[in-house]
């Protein structure tokens, strides 16, 4: 009875953390072992919450003096599973951005040039025939003499 209220408030904080992961399992895109695994920390937590003793049984089975040294160990590898992953993941997802960015600049790069040169890339033949008409517009009828009308000079 010593021991209900802090049980209580893990036990809740556990099903919490169930409650947002399986609310958000669509969004998460999780792998199925990640899910399971997940699935199994909260049952564990759950047990060793309710079953304290078998934990320290657990523990000096395993050669650790104490249950809580038992967790804190099995907690200490889960937080280095859970930064390695975390950094795989920006590492991935940095080179992914780095790819669609070269993309991105060889396109616009290209649709660049197609405006200024008059040519079609896919052809690879000027689309028209640059003309040496009088100027059409006021602004191009103002230019100096020798000087490129605007829309040439992007």
């Amino acid at each position: 009875m010593n021991y209900f209220w802090i049980q209580l408030l893990l036990i809740a904080g556990s099903v919490s953390m169930a409650l947002m992961f399986i609310r958000n399992w669509d969004q998460a895109k999780t792998r199925a072992w990640k899910r399971i695994a997940f699935s199994v920390f909260i049952v564990v937590n759950v047990y060793a919450v309710l079953r304290p003793g078998d934990v320290n049984s657990l523990a000096h089975a395993l050669g650790v003096g104490r249950g809580t040294d038992l967790v804190l160990y099995v907690m200490v590898m889960a937080m280095g599973f859970l930064t390695l992953n975390t950094f795989l993941r920006f590492r991935s997802l940095e080179k992914k951005i780095t790819d669609l960015a070269r993309t991105v600049a060889i396109n616009e790069g290209a649709r660049h040039n197609e405006q200024r040169l008059g040519t079609d890339p896919a052809a690879g033949a000027p689309a028209a025939e640059p003309t040496t008409a009088e100027p059409t517009t006021a602004t191009e009828a103002e230019a100096e003499p020798g000087a490129e009308p605007e829309s040439v000079k992007a």
